[in-house]
């Protein structure tokens, strides 16, 4: 019946090789619960762009932590993750050898640990919610 309606999967699943689960868990769990899971009209696109590139993604990357997961297999063979070391994607990048040739030919290590430490986590998540809250006021307002 499923052939019939040309019906497909879409769901991700954890250890599956057909699956988006980085894309689709930020979607839910980062994006979508900051813009939230309403339609956005293409006219605001560019405003959302600018937004993601000067407030949030720069909130992400050096002020919000995430659990670092670690796979334990358990006697029977069950793997699960378990989350004893939490940090901001750029203290875990950080971790890696030789870093600097991973970067862009733009940016340094030193200029970005100038701007995680520009601000404190604390503001940095209050200054981003204040361009989002300007964000969402700017969509009632018409566009001449």
């Amino acid at each position: 019946m499923l052939n019939k309606l040309l019906v497909e999967q879409t769901k991700s699943r954890p250890r599956h090789s057909n699956d988006n689960g980085l894309a689709e868990s930020k979607n839910g769990a980062v994006v979508r619960k900051h813009i939230g899971h309403g339609y956005i009209a293409g006219t605001h696109a560019g405003a959302i762009n600018d937004f993601y590139r000067e407030h949030f993604n720069p909130y992400l990357n050096f002020h919000r932590p995430c659990g670092v997961p670690e796979v334990v297999t358990e006697v029977k063979g069950k793997q699960r993750r378990v989350y004893r070391w939490y940090a901001t994607p750029w203290e875990i990048l950080r971790q890696v050898s030789d870093l600097a040739r991973h970067l862009k030919p733009e940016w340094t290590v030193q200029e970005l640990n100038r701007r995680a430490a520009r601000t404190s986590d604390t503001a940095a998540a209050r200054s981003m919610q204040r361009e989002k809250q300007k964000l969402f006021a700017s969509f009632g307002r018409k566009s001449a």
